[in-house]
């Protein structure tokens, strides 16, 4: 038996990591600034986050959410504390994807409406509800067409207002900061105009910060930066540094009902270790203004070239975009220069560095390029 080959590898094997660095098989060393896709906040293998998950396997590994797990309940008020809602909830379950399905859920469920305002360039997850709110007709199988979804510019409050005056709007899905879609950053005047209008029309407005949050773009999460509250806000990736997690802030408004939800493996006893692990790191080493410090140092000392278009986004989630290809600028960073990348389509790759990222590695980043691109 194989594996259904549905992705493009690299021609790289990890067998171990420390913070921002990778060796291979071989024993090569590269610089990560890609975090496993945004996945790793607080570096890898952190000794305190090694030994939590280590510790907690030795205690129990798991059981169902049929019995009381006080480790959920000291997760959800840490998020609460570091996020300025302690009077929210937490659903907790495995990824981003299951994440905004659950939301989407919620938003039907709270307000007897089944239409969803999704963004143009948007990227919400792979699975039935996720992906149908997913700008992106490649990953869409005819099943997924089925939700009644309807795609709006960003920044484009007019748009949306006459959306939501047909009346039969459950919610309205964003990112935080669009990442798949090219690291788009809308504007915080748009972003406080999709909560008056979501409140004014009665719709549920659901902050997708699955990539962007965890501290990655210098706040805790990516919407604070408006100074906007949303009615539901999901999150994943770097809540515990590559251990399966997912969740959904829910707000006060939200009735819960035995049943409305459910999963058999969330909030399990070592995803809630690691969780715990990250959070507390996260705190503890200053990570969310270390995250904002150094993405400006990279905005600030990106080499002059006419290569280059443009750099956009906020902290470490940055996108350099190219007047040319992006495919072997990328390539040549990785097999000449040992550094991991992302992209978003053909001209842009993302920086989605672990959070403890310095600036001398940082630097190390910037010579690489500026010798690349010349």
């Amino acid at each position: 038996m194989n594996l259904f080959d549905v992705y493009s590898l690299f021609d790289v094997t990890p067998v171990r990591a420390k913070g921002c660095h990778i060796w291979d098989d071989k024993g090569q060393e590269y610089l990560d600034l890609y975090g496993g896709h945004a996945v790793i906040s607080v570096g890898h293998c952190h000794p305190k986050y090694v030994a939590a998950i280590t510790e907690q396997l030795r205690k129990i590994g798991f059981y169902s959410n049929s019995v009381k797990n006080p480790m959920q309940l000291e997760l959800a008020r840490k998020i609460g504390e570091a996020a300025g809602l302690d009077d929210w909830s937490l659903f907790l379950i495995n990824s981003g994807a299951e994440a905004n399905e659950n939301a989407l859920k919620l938003s039907c469920f709270h307000t007897g409406k089944d239409r969803i305002i999704a963004f143009h360039k948007s990227f919400h997850g792979r699975t039935s509800g996720a992906v149908a709110v997913t700008d992106n007709p490649k990953i869409q199988s005819p099943f997924d067409t089925c939700h009644k979804v309807t795609f709006c510019n960003l920044d484009d409050a007019e748009g949306v207002e006459a959306e939501l005056a047909k009346g039969d709007v459950a919610g309205v899905i964003i990112e935080g900061i669009q990442g798949v879609g090219g690291i788009n950053v809308p504007s915080d005047a748009f972003m406080q105009a999709l909560r008056d209008l979501t409140a004014k029309y009665g719709t549920v407005l659901i902050l997708d910060e699955v990539q962007s949050g965890c501290g990655r773009t210098g706040k805790f999460f990516a919407h604070q930066w408006a100074g906007i509250t949303p009615d539901l806000i999901t999150m994943a990736k770097g809540m515990a540094n590559g251990f399966p997690i997912g969740g959904v802030l829910v707000s006060p408004m939200f009735k819960a009902v035995k049943g409305m939800l459910g999963t058999t493996f969330g909030g399990n006893y070592l995803a809630m270790a690691a969780a715990l692990a990250v959070i507390d790191i996260i705190k503890e080493e200053g990570l969310v203004k270390n995250a904002l410090e150094v993405g400006d140092f990279i905005k600030e000392k990106l080499p002059a070239s006419p290569k280059i278009k443009e750099i956009r986004g906020r902290g470490l989630m940055l996108g350099v975009e190219l007047n040319e290809s992006v495919k072997p600028v990328r390539e040549k960073l990785l097999y000449e220069k040992h550094i991991f990348t992302g992209v978003a389509g053909t001209s842009m790759f993302r920086l989605l560095a672990p959070l403890v990222l310095t600036k001398d590695e940082a630097s190390i980043f910037l010579k690489a390029l500026k010798e690349v691109l010349a």
